[in-house]
């Protein structure tokens, strides 16, 4: 039986009481993140991304963000439940040592497409006043990235309502792909690099902090979600990106060097 049938049912109940869990996982995320990044920030104010200050109150996007949450919760629901209840077009894949990475990478990837593409259509005329109050946060904080319209919500997160329909990713590394795409949306919001390293750049598709700020900076460059090569090919990357990452690396480097030397003087004295 799939792990998630046996807790919770394949009833109506059995899909409430799996919302109800995945919300108040998502609300968790949402906190624990945030106050976490932004006690990080505080340490580290020199990472400071934009030297502009953020212009909207932390409240509001907090507000926004516990619609929009319950939004992706019931979509991340319906996909889950259809696969409990055997409705999509092949059953889960068992766990094993080779289908956990496989799948995950293969779910980041997908979602990843969907989200450039999404996003993508959500810029053009016709979408943008959709996706304008997510840009109406020309400077992004750790709080700012689920904030945002439904239909903004729905364009990014109907991928977890529909991929399971066509493709057998166990549902525990399904969770896992959301709870990832969770920590890491908000850290890319955060405001401050504290990631910045060679796997961010050039010839690596990772991402850090600075790729979605600069999104949110020039609004029509860094589409993607989790990594850049959506970005190469189509000629949307930023062109400063892969400079600015190498720089952030040059400061922490520096903090570094600063810090040994100050740990050599101590030692002598």
């Amino acid at each position: 039986m799939n792990l998630f049938a046996s807790y919770f049912g394949t009833g109506l109940a059995g899909f409430v009481a799996l919302f109800i869990c995945l919300y108040l996982m998502s609300l968790v995320l949402l906190f624990s993140t945030g106050l976490v990044m932004t006690e990080l920030n505080k340490r580290h104010p020199e990472r400071r991304i934009q030297k502009r200050q953020p212009t909207h109150e932390a409240l509001r996007d907090i507000r926004s963000s516990l619609k929009q949450l319950s939004i992706t919760s019931v979509c991340l629901s319906i996909g889950l439940f259809a696969q409990m209840k055997g409705w999509t077009l092949f059953a889960p894949v068992a766990l094993s040592w080779w289908s956990v990475p496989l799948f995950f990478v293969i779910s980041l990837m997908l979602h990843d497409t969907w989200f450039y593409w999404g996003h993508r259509i959500l810029h053009t005329k016709m979408f943008y006043r959709f996706h304008k109050p997510h840009h109406m946060t020309v400077t992004p904080t750790v709080w700012s990235n689920d904030a945002g319209s439904s239909v903004d919500t729905l364009f990014a997160h109907t991928y977890y309502a529909l991929v399971l329909f066509i493709v057998p990713i166990p549902p525990l590394v399904f969770l896992g792909h959301r709870i990832f795409d969770q920590v890491s949306a908000a850290i890319g919001h955060c405001g401050f690099e504290h990631f910045a390293s060679p796997t961010a750049r050039k010839p690596w598709p990772m991402l850090c902090t600075l790729y979605h700020d600069q999104h949110h900076q020039y609004f029509v460059y860094n589409y993607a979600n989790y990594f850049s090569f959506w970005d190469r090919l189509c000629g949307t990357i930023h062109p400063t990106y892969d400079d600015k990452v190498h720089g952030f690396e040059e400061v922490y480097a520096s903090q570094r060097n600063g810090g040994e030397a100050v740990a050599a003087a101590s030692d002598k004295d």
